[in-house]
């Protein structure tokens, strides 16, 4: 994708924006260094520009709602600079649809991190939530622009901008953008399977004596997704058939989108030195919608229909989810304890225009009360031990602990939490169900020893996870009546209960190289109706060679990522209600996925070259990392960034 296409796509509001503060940036006067006199009259005009990445101070709210500023110079190394895609930037615990900006699921279960009310729509989420912004000191403006020209037409940008106006009050943006190009049959170059926009305005401001701190951030993101529902393949066709340049998609003309906007303020005021009341609100909207031409993918394909909307050439679902939160509460530090206590209010309203004349098994609107409390426990700059408690009234509660230290690392998470709306209460042009939920229990616990030693950097333990009353989606029997629903919601009346022993380590040799393995084993105790899908094994690998080259001006890393993980039946995807859901018909073989890289520094431009899925330039053969969706298939991406300071 070129950068006019990029530049193109870019709203104009924000490029208006960004040029402002770009002139603002240049028009600041650089401290200009003047050489003494020795008799001469010449003076030495050189400049300097003394502002940099350690005069760009950042932090992040949990640091700052904690009374530990803990800001610190941007990060500008180059370990793992190349990892760019969602997946690869978590470690490979995601998986997607094959293709950047699709549907993600987590490999392996998570405790949800809010106990109340919630849409039940979730796949896109990581897209929004990880990109929460950090907040900023600056001497000087700062801007970084960081680009991403992907093979295959995949292409994201980052803007990001911070200043000062005086030392108590910063203001800046971001802008993210996710541009992706089809890879079943990509026709055209402007023929996108995701476009993504996501931004945000946040600004920090302290009072002359320090006692008032105010943030606030306002974030959007509109993320929409071309849903082709996989391959489609004849029976008795050959798994490398997944794999064909000329390969057909289930779908030609559904989409998905998710919409969300946030608007968060956090402000405290300081009673005295150890004391502080705060408050925090968020106003929240979400919705999720799918549509389709149903003159080019007929009705008959969802099997299940339901005579809804207006038009019957038309499919056009959409939900929404409301809330508002109000948060307040007293905090403070009690030499190195720091503590805090609050009571939360939150309202809720979930809405689908088709479901106004059905009577819902649950409320779908309504106000939630929550009281709680944090802890933490700073013994030394290496040494933490913290936890945090929460009771929604009603009977749902969360608590959760975690230990840092030089030589353990772990965590304990305990909820009761309320099962989403959508897993409930959906009415769509292709899915219906009304039934009500009981809370779902989760706990999990991970404990990792630590030891380094010289080259040796080890890490080994466990995590323990345990789910009751887990709800999940399934793939019914494909026979049946014609219109039988294949995908339904569904609560397990057992436990799930898994161990997964994991090894972790960095082995230093011959100077500048360095191996870096991960293994997770995943045993399952209990699986009642197979509700879990997890590969046994689950392997992460890195072999690289790095140093610092030509007199210190090229930093570089470059090297082999590879990562494997056992076959098994993978969660498929069902893009009508945007879930993932347990199948047993397409298995997911095991395959390597290698990457080589070269990742490089330059004064202040950091740079990366990679080819991802050499193996299929050799096998013609690829991964499927949900059933029926072929992974990304061997190519180049290339990517850099700039910091512009004064």
């Amino acid at each position: 994708m070129s950068p006019l296409s990029l530049h193109v796509s870019l709203p104009r509001f924000l490029w208006l924006a960004f040029l402002l503060v770009s002139f603002s940036a240049a028009a600041q006067r650089q401290k200009v260094i003047t050489a003494p006199r020795t008799g001469s009259s010449i003076v030495d005009d050189s400049t300097k520009n003394v502002y940099g990445p350690a005069t760009t101070l950042w932090t992040t709210e949990k640091d700052l709602f904690y009374n530990r500023p803990n800001y610190r110079p941007l990060d500008t190394t180059i370990h793992n600079y190349h990892r760019w895609t969602y997946v690869q930037r978590f470690n490979n615990y995601y998986k997607d649809l094959g293709v950047v900006g699709t549907a993600l699921s987590s490999i392996f279960p998570l405790v949800p991190s809010a106990i109340g009310a919630s849409s039940g729509f979730q796949v896109y989420e990581p897209y929004y939530t990880t990109e929460e912004p950090h907040y900023f000191n600056t001497k000087s403006p700062f801007t970084r622009m960081h680009i991403i020209w992907g093979g295959q037409g995949r292409a994201m940008t980052r803007v990001e901008f911070s200043r000062n106006i005086n030392p108590r009050w910063n203001i800046g943006f971001n802008y993210r953008p996710i541009l992706v190009e089809k890879m079943i049959q990509r026709e055209q170059k402007t023929n996108r399977a995701a476009v993504s926009h996501y931004y945000d305005f946040y600004t920090t401001y302290a009072s002359k004596n320090e006692r008032y701190f105010m943030l606030f951030n306002f974030r959007r993101i509109r993320h929409r997704v071309i849903e082709n529902d996989g391959v489609r393949l004849n029976v008795g066709d050959p798994y490398p058939k997944y794999f064909d340049i000329n390969a057909r998609p289930n779908l030609e003309a559904a989409h998905s989108e998710e919409y969300r906007r946030n608007i968060h303020l956090f402000h405290q005021y300081q009673l005295a030195k150890p004391f502080q009341v705060y408050h925090i609100a968020d106003f929240t909207k979400q919705t999720n919608s799918f549509t389709d031409d149903l003159t080019k993918d007929t009705r008959s394909y969802f099997g299940y229909n339901v005579k809804v909307g207006p038009d019957s050439t038309k499919t056009n679902d959409q939900t929404a989810f409301i809330t508002m939160q109000q948060e307040a509460g007293i905090k403070g530090n009690a030499a190195k304890l720091f503590y805090s206590a609050y009571y939360k209010l939150r309202t809720y309203n979930y809405s689908n225009p088709f479901l106004d004349s059905i009577a819902s098994p649950v409320q779908i609107s309504g106000t939630e009360n929550y009281l709680g409390g944090r802890l933490s426990l700073q013994l030394d700059s290496l040494t933490e031990i913290s936890g945090a408690a929460e009771y929604l009234v009603g009977g749902y509660y969360r608590i959760e602990g975690q230990i840092q230290s030089p030589w353990l690392e772990g965590y304990f998470r305990n909820s009761m939490s309320k099962p989403g709306f959508m897993q409930m209460f959906y009415l769509g042009s292709h899915n219906f169900w009304s039934q009500s939920f009981q809370g779902v229990n989760s706990t999990q616990a991970q404990g990792l020893l630590k030891f380094r030693k010289g080259p040796l950097d080890f890490r080994g333990g466990a995590t323990f996870t345990l789910l009751h009353n887990y709800v999940y989606f399934k793939q019914d029997s494909l026979h049946g009546p014609s219109n039988a629903q294949t995908v339904l919601p569904y609560q397990s009346s057992g436990n799930q209960s898994m161990f997964s022993p994991e090894v972790r380590m960095t082995i230093q040799f011959f100077g500048h190289l360095y191996f870096r393995p991960q293994v997770i084993y995943t045993s399952f105790i209990y699986n009642a109706d197979n509700a879990l899908r997890i590969p046994e094994v689950f392997v992460n690998g890195q072999l690289t060679y790095e140093n610092n080259l030509f007199k210190n001006h090229l930093q570089l890393q470059t090297g082999v990522d590879v990562h494997w993980q056992s076959s098994y039946y993978g969660l498929g995807y069902a893009p009508t209600i945007q879930q993932f859901y347990v199948q047993d018909r397409i298995i997911s073989p095991s395959f390597p996925l290698v990457d080589v890289f070269f990742t490089g520094k330059m004064r202040r431009a950091r740079f990366f070259f990679k080819y991802h899925n050499i193996v299929q330039a050799f096998t013609l053969s690829g991964y499927l990392p949900t059933p029926g969706y072929p992974g990304q298939r061997n190519l180049i991406d290339f990517g850099f960034d700039f910091l512009l300071f004064d």
